[in-house]
């Protein structure tokens, strides 16, 4: 493996842990959303238990955990993208975030060897 490609492949197992714990964080945030939200309450409880989930899985480098994030980041920046005119301060960031996550999840190959 070249040098370029260890590099790009330990940045990319950087980011993608990264991004596991972003996802725990957002489970655990939308599982409270979901507390606090009647009239949404089992959709925040479900998606939030579901992504804290796949996030915890992700540490693993398993490749369903892999694909649900990345569908689970997906389906997150189309519906930010939507509400860009709304709330772009909130939007913005969550949009590249999620990006940013995506390419993580998809260039990282667990189990290559990222030593130099």
């Amino acid at each position: 493996m070249s040098v370029d490609k260890v590099i790009e492949q330990a940045v990319a197992k950087g980011t993608a842990l990264g991004g596991a714990v972003l996802l725990i964080v957002v489970g655990v945030l939308e599982v409270l959303q979901g507390v606090t939200t009647p009239d949404w309450r089992g959709t925040h409880l479900v998606l939030g238990g579901l992504v804290a989930v796949v996030g915890a899985v992700l540490f693993t480098g398993a490749r369903w955990a892999r694909i649900s994030a990345i569908v689970l980041c997906a389906i997150s920046l189309v519906v930010n993208a939507v509400s860009l005119p709304e709330h772009p301060l909130w939007a913005i960031p969550i949009v590249l975030l999620n990006a940013v996550v995506i390419w993580a999840v998809a260039t990282w190959k667990p189990g290559r060897d990222t030593r130099i």
